[in-house]
């Protein structure tokens, strides 16, 4: 059995040469390609979208931060005017909104004209 080797069976070259035929269709296969390259551009589409609403968010969440400190500080400066104030004796008043926009709104017929007052600061 030593010097017995196995003969492994020739495939003839024309054989090689032949083709089968695709186990998809050609249309089939365009469509899958059409497919992958439109979801390609639809999901970079998407996180292009996502990195900017990440970016703008950033962008809002700061600038309500900055008003945020704004008005606690406003808020704390009134307190504390009216602590001296009241430390000296004295009464502390608030300022008022300097401004005010007065609008006649037309009325139904048999209804009278109502006025919105709208205070501004």
């Amino acid at each position: 059995m030593e010097g017995i080797q196995e003969k492994k069976k020739k495939v003839p070259a024309a054989a090689e040469t032949k083709k089968k035929a695709p186990a998809v269709p050609e249309t089939l296969e365009k469509k899958q390609r059409n497919f992958a390259e439109l979801k390609i551009k639809c999901l970079r589409k998407k996180f292009a979208q996502k990195m900017l609403r990440k970016t703008r968010r950033k962008l809002l969440y700061e600038k309500a931060k900055h008003y945020h400190k704004e008005y606690r500080q406003m808020y704390r400066t009134e307190i504390r005017m009216a602590r001296m104030a009241r430390k000296a004796g004295n009464f502390y008043v608030p300022a008022e909104p300097k401004l005010a926009f007065a609008i006649r709104i037309r009325g139904i017929n048999g209804v009278s004209p109502k006025v919105l007052q709208w205070h501004l600061c």
